[in-house]
């Protein structure tokens, strides 16, 4: 998790499709997936309250759908999106009905209908993806780019608001721990409206 941090910034940071966002896309995705296996294995057996592995899972399934998005240049998409938009509107439902009976969230179920809610429409986005067959550079990359940073999002929300145990006593606390943690946010809104201006056809992402 730590590995991702300076990863994804490094990636952000680096003109797209250059060999360093390349390789510190590929640290951070391999970072990202031995975070979101390792939690999806570690949740349920912490002490004393017992986790959900479906955070983890769904780290793995936005970095994974967003790294098949940027290597495929040609665009297609298939049966890997079919299957992607069934396991995401699965973990939807799962959500969802968690959210409803408490399961997931005692204490207030508003972030998890939230959560539910993207998962349907990124499930949507894979089936309606699978369909077309083919997407377009533009498309290939918008869908690259809220992936990764919806689950790079997941890392810095974890890190500056989660765990602030972790921090120095005098940050804690500090409205700039909400800055950093939804930074990626502010980063995918100003690539996704720059593709939609950009009036050339974009460059392919390695």
């Amino acid at each position: 998790g730590v590995l991702a941090l300076p990863a994804g910034t490094l990636a952000i940071a680096a003109r797209k499709g250059g060999r360093l966002h390349a390789r510190a896309g590929t640290l951070f995705f391999v970072a990202m997936m031995v975070l979101g296996v390792t939690a999806s294995i570690l949740e349920p057996f912490r002490r004393p309250d017992p986790g959900s592995p479906i955070g983890g899972i769904l780290v793995c399934y936005f970095v994974v759908t967003s790294w098949v998005a940027a290597r495929r240049r040609d665009g297609a998409t298939g049966r890997f999106e079919f299957g992607a938009g069934g396991a995401a509107l699965i973990m939807a439902a799962l959500i969802i009905w968690g959210g409803m009976t408490g399961a997931t969230t005692p204490s207030g179920t508003g972030p998890v209908f939230v959560l539910g809610v993207l998962c349907l429409l990124a499930g949507a986005l894979d089936l309606k993806a699978a369909l077309a067959h083919k997407l377009t550079g533009g498309q290939r990359i918008a869908r690259h780019l809220w992936r990764m940073c919806f689950a790079f999002f997941i890392a810095t929300g974890s890190f500056f608001l989660g765990q602030q145990e972790v921090l120095p006593a005098v940050v804690r606390g500090s409205p700039w721990l909400l800055l950093l943690a939804f930074a990626p946010f502010g980063v995918m809104a100003f690539w996704l409206i720059r593709l939609r201006l950009r009036k050339a056809p974009p460059a392919p992402f390695r």
